[in-house]
């Protein structure tokens, strides 16, 4: 839709099929012990193995398999394994069996009004944020997503509650004055550091590192466990705590290959995901705490900073999106109050 592949994605798409076995769902899947026809799907994310999201995936597998009978075979590819997030999008809508995590962020350059459910400071909790998933105002959106072929399988994996971790220290907004902030490659999180006063820059996770090393960024914004997994507390001194996004992520596929599960395998599919979810929230919680006394242990300065004065710069996002249907964030406020 985005993308004009050429020979070279072409290639690509083809070296991705052989490594995970892509294609209709079914063909490669040879038979369950009871004879019924196994379907191999590929789990893709681009966090690393030990991660809450790594392990919310291998639960995933689990019980998919236990649920179907051995009918539904899953297998996790971390660490962007089978490309980056847009390419495995693109293989997802071509038809391959591929299941994504991906975020409401990225979602947005399909349906613009997704990207409310990551701008800053928008609930107070995530339990709010989760309801919002489950209102007729979400589903008129998937619908709108899935004419455009792509399904959310998954809805409310808790990703995590968004901090700052940076070279220098930021205790107000004013200390990002000039700061590059390394960002998710999407509209929402640069607007977002831009009404905070930073200068963001759109790199993948996997670039962190060196980028920080080089001195290429300033500093990077997620949860504690996906910034403890890229290793980024090696090269910086400062977390900032910021709470700037309470952060859910959607695992989608492609209508084609969703359409070509029987009904059974397609409920028992979307099920099973949302149970593995369910304990998502409680994963990150236990892996912030450990992390956060490993931060201080290596020397990391951890500043529990006064979340309001960021509130408000980041607020002003609100005033100068035009991307969004008008009145959605009054709308969206309407839908908390109504709960």
């Amino acid at each position: 839709m985005k993308k004009n592949w050429g020979i070279k994605g072409v290639l690509f798409i083809m070296l991705v099929n052989l490594l995970a076995a892509c294609g209709n769902g079914s063909a490669e899947g040879g038979a369950s012990s009871n004879g019924e026809e196994v379907y191999e799907i590929s789990l893709a994310h681009g966090n690393q193995p030990g991660e809450p999201v790594a392990e919310v995936a291998e639960n995933w597998t689990e019980l998919a398999e236990e649920k179907s009978d051995g009918r539904l075979e899953l297998t996790v590819y971390p660490s962007s394994q089978l490309g980056a997030e847009g390419e495995v999008v693109e293989q997802a809508m071509a038809g391959n069996n591929v299941i994504i995590m991906t975020g409401y962020d990225y979602l947005m350059d399909y349906v613009e009004d997704f990207g409310i459910l990551t701008a800053p400071y928008l609930t107070e909790d995530f339990e709010e944020l989760i309801y919002l998933t489950t209102t007729d105002w979400f589903d008129g959106l998937h619908d709108d997503l899935k004419d455009q072929g792509l399904e959310i399988v998954a809805t409310n994996n808790v990703y995590g509650e968004r901090h700052l971790m940076t070279n220098g220290e930021v205790l107000t907004p004013d200390d990002l004055n000039g700061m590059i902030i390394r960002t998710p490659d999407n509209n929402m999180a640069i607007q977002s550091f831009e009404a905070m006063g930073a200068s963001p820059t759109a790199l993948s996770l996997d670039e962190l590192y060196t980028s920080l090393q080089q001195g290429v960024v300033d500093g990077a914004e997620n949860p504690i466990p996906v910034l403890e997994g890229t290793n980024a507390h090696e090269v910086t001194n400062y977390l900032a705590l910021t709470g700037h996004q309470k952060f859910i992520t959607p695992w989608v596929s492609g209508t084609t290959f969703m359409e070509t599960l029987p009904e059974d395998l397609k409920t028992i599919l979307q099920e099973t995901g949302e149970e593995a979810m369910a304990d998502s929230e409680h994963l990150v919680e236990e892996a912030e705490v450990e992390i956060l006394e490993m931060f201080e242990e290596e020397g990391i300065t951890i500043n529990e900073v006064d979340q309001e004065p960021f509130e408000e710069e980041a607020m002003t996002l609100y005033d100068i999106t035009d991307q969004w249907s008008e009145d959605l964030y009054e709308q969206v406020q309407q839908l908390l109050e109504e709960r």
